[in-house]
């Protein structure tokens, strides 16, 4: 029993949970009084070891890690994808006791907006493109809820995934436009021993659809190598069919474009970072996923 009580008092972390905006901002006033650093990861739960990846990488850099769980009703234009998106606090909650993370904040939509945000983002082109071409609004909702979370939240440092690159583009973006002094740090994609990006709609997925799944990766690594004997548009071809001729799998999209307008890229030439940017339908279920060039 005293080994017992040792493993669960080094392996777990005094979190607290707050669900009200006044409650966590009485304490992060706290925090900040006392010159503490705070850090943040926005989430919808249903987390994995790349969200646990996020809050590590906080906790290395910050003194204070706050991490939400919120699914924001504002950036789903299918109500059916809100619907099937997996809601799992119970359980994301035991997951992050095992971490660092200070303070988990879970709060009802009421508490997020309590009234409509009716808000418009500007983005140019950056959420015209890739997902915002397929998804349109999302961009949009995803800037409503992070610049409502982070007026909450106030964090010197928030975490993104770099899986969400486009996301992560954009949110950079719109740190500027509203003059936020919020570094965004971008984190790399965490891949399971298959080499399948992780995701939460991992979960959803069947035996046989997971299974397929790992061929979107395995192609992407491969397309890393051809690029010395394919042009850009033979390259991007050629992964579309690769991937299509599963039948369990159908790309939505493959683009490949430079880091930082996202503009597409028709050379191997031009002097840009370059990232190739994917989604495909795994039955009903989308996945998304990305490689650098």
């Amino acid at each position: 029993m005293v080994e017992l009580f040792i493993y669960f008092a080094a392996n777990f972390f005094d979190m607290k949970l707050f669900t009200t905006v006044a409650e966590l901002q009485q304490q992060l006033k706290q925090e900040r009084g006392t010159g503490k650093r705070i850090g943040f990861v926005p989430t919808m739960g249903a987390l994995h070891e790349g969200h646990l990846s996020l809050v590590n990488k906080a906790t290395s850099q910050c003194d204070v890690v706050v991490v939400s769980i919120f699914v924001n009703p504002t950036q789903f234009n299918d109500l059916q994808d809100l619907e099937r998106y997996p809601r799992v606090l119970d359980k994301d909650q035991a997951l992050l006791e095992t971490t660092a993370c200070s303070y988990l904040f879970a709060p009802s939509v009421k508490e997020v907006y309590p009234e409509e945000d009716k808000r418009v983002f500007d983005f140019g082109q950056l959420d015209k493109v890739l997902e915002g071409k397929f998804r349109p609004g999302h961009f949009n909702g995803v800037a409503q809820v992070v610049s409502r979370l982070f007026s909450i939240v106030e964090p010197d440092k928030a975490f993104f995934g770099q899986k969400d690159f486009q996301q992560m583009v954009i949110l950079k973006q719109m740190v500027r436009q509203l003059g936020l002094k919020i570094e965004i740090v971008p984190c790399p994609i965490v891949r399971q021993s298959d080499g399948l990006a992780l995701s939460s709609r991992n979960s959803l997925l069947s035996p046989e659809y997971r299974k397929s799944a790992v061929l979107i990766s395995k192609t992407l690594f491969e397309a890393q190598k051809r690029i010395t004997t394919m042009s850009v548009e033979q390259l991007k071809a050629w992964v579309v069919e690769t991937i299509n001729a599963d039948p369990l799998l159908e790309v939505e999209y493959f683009e490949i474009v430079d880091d930082v307008n996202l503009m597409p890229v028709l050379s191997w030439s031009e002097n840009v970072s370059k990232v190739g940017c994917i989604a495909v339908y795994a039955g009903k279920i989308r996945l998304i996923d990305n490689i650098s060039f």
